[in-house]
Parts: structure tokens; C-alpha cells; sequence
């Protein structure tokens, strides 16, 4: 049999949801070029790569075009793959080892809790590009490690946002959050998430964007848990609990399909035998 790929929708309670990604539990190391072919072959969001060490697993993320330091829902669905298939028992924390350092997760009922580092914001410039790439002005703007994250007074101009991707593509970050306070339903914010610049315009629900949204919504609304939704059009709800150096992020997952990756060597060459998720 050759290397199986799962299909995770993450952050999402029902297929279709949230946010794919793909999560290959590798039996031996692969070479970086092989690991990006075949997330550009995938071509969503993010392809995870797991590989067992004594004491959990190496993990990796690749978008189509280039590998991340940091992934929130290809996390979560690797915790999901690995609970699922047995390769964890329900009770075990996973135990992942990655560029960003180690981080965790444990299952809480039907939600998968993260446990990554908070990633706290500056005030910055607004730079011409932003306003210009999104076609209005934000209240406010601050940068974090990897991204921007850009508050707007009202949802609806969080959720009306058409943004230009060429303009945004040319900024020397990550990704940019957009986010505003909502009265929709029991959430505290809404936010949405585009990184152009990694190969992904609109990421559908962004775990790591949460690790920012977090800190910055606990500042503004005096609450350390907070519950979340992920304005795109897949949509995703993300469950938020901020610490003092960490942030536990929370979410869903469903495995909507299994493939068998057939290979000629270490060449991918085609996906066949599609089958059913796990029961």
C-alpha cells in the first residue's frame, strides 16, 4: 500500500466546512522538494507532514508555494488523523514538534484544543497599500510576528471586503486579519484572513490568525475566553482561550475522504482509491 492522504475539514461539524487540509503521516523522511510538489499537486490551503519521534511527532506545513512556520487548522486535523486512526488513544495529548516550537493538543469532547504561542500585536503605519488594496481605511492597525491585523468599526465591512490581491501580495508580510467586534449570535468577533503572498488569496478559518485575534479581543473586550467566527464563505467557528504566553485555540474536524498516494520512487504520480473516512 502506498502513502495515504487524509482530507480534513478543520474548524467545521459537518463536511464541506471550514477549512481543508491534507495530512500525510510519513513512515520515513522525505526530501523538502518532494514534501512541496506534492502540496502544490494538493493545492489547498495547507498540506500537513507528519513524522513519529520518541516523544510525538515532527510536523510540517506546506501552502502550494512555500512552507509556513505556523498552521492552526492543519494542526487540529492532524490531531484528528492521528486520534482517528489510532495512532493516539482518545485520552493522550498530542505532541507536536515544529518550527514554532512545541505545541499540543488534547482532545475536550468533540473539540480539539491547541495550545500555541500567543502572538501579541504592535500599533503600526497603516501603509498607502492596505488602504488601497482593500478599498477602505481600518480604524486601526498592528503587526504581529507573522501578519497585520487590521480592526474595522463595523462586521458588514469586514464581511463586504473584496480585497485586491495583487496590491496585498506586495506587502512584506504573511497574511493580513481583517476583524470587528459582532453582535451576530453568541460570538464575540468576526475576522477573515488573506495571504496572497504564501499562494492562498482567502484562507477559510486561520488557527494561527487566532493566536493574534486572542490577545488583541481580550485588550478590547476584558474577556480571556472568547468565541470566534471566520467570516469567509466556508465560514468556521473557533473557540478562544488566551493565557498568559499562550493561546488555546479550539475547534471541530471531520475527514471527508482517504487517498492512496501511488508513487514511482519518490515521485508522486497519481491519487487512486478514494474511500470513505474512517468509522
Amino acid at each position: 500500500m502506498g502513502l495515504i492522504i487524509h482530507h480534513v475539514d478543520a474548524f467545521a461539524d459537518v463536511m464541506f466546512g471550514g477549512n481543508p487540509a491534507a495530512v500525510c503521516v510519513l513512515p520515513e523522511p522525505r526530501e523538502d522538494a518532494w514534501m512541496q510538489k506534492l502540496a502544490q499537486e494538493l493545492n489547498l490551503s495547507e498540506t500537513a507532514f507528519l513524522q513519529k519521534r520518541g516523544d510525538g511527532y515532527n510536523l510540517r506545513w506546506f501552502t502550494p508555494l512555500v512552507e509556513v512556520e505556523l498552521c492552526g487548522h492543519a494542526t487540529l486535523a492532524s490531531a484528528h488523523i492521528l486520534w482517528e486512526q489510532g495512532l493516539l488513544r482518545d485520552n493522550e495529548t498530542a505532541r507536536f514538534h515544529t518550527r514554532s516550537g512545541l505545541l499540543k493538543a488534547e482532545r475536550r469532547g468533540e473539540w480539539i484544543e491547541l495550545d500555541f504561542p500567543a502572538l501579541p500585536e504592535r500599533k503600526a503605519p497603516i501603509p498607502r497599500g492596505i488602504t488601497r488594496a482593500l478599498g477602505v481605511r481600518p480604524k486601526y492597525l498592528g503587526r504581529s510576528r507573522f501578519d497585520y491585523i487590521a480592526e474595522f468599526e463595523s462586521e458588514n465591512t469586514v464581511v463586504n471586503i473584496k480585497p485586491n490581491f495583487t496590491l496585498l501580495s506586495t506587502l512584506p508580510i504573511r497574511g493580513l486579519i481583517v476583524t470587528a467586534k459582532t453582535k451576530r449570535g453568541p460570538y464575540d468577533f468576526v475576522s477573515r484572513f488573506f495571504a496572497p503572498r504564501a499562494g492562498i488569496n482567502e484562507d477559510p478559518v486561520t488557527g494561527s490568525a487566532h493566536s493574534v485575534l486572542g490577545p488583541f479581543w481580550k485588550g478590547k473586550l476584558g474577556k480571556s475566553e472568547l468565541l470566534a467566527y471566520q467570516a469567509s464563505k466556508r465560514g468556521g467557528v473557533v473557540r478562544v482561550r488566551v493565557g498568559d504566553r499562550r493561546v488555546f485555540i479550539a475547534g471541530k474536524a471531520v475527514t471527508v475522504f482517504q487517498a492512496e498516494l501511488k508513487e514511482t520512487q519518490t515521485t508522486p504520480q497519481a491519487i487512486t482509491s478514494l474511500r470513505g473516512p474512517a468509522t
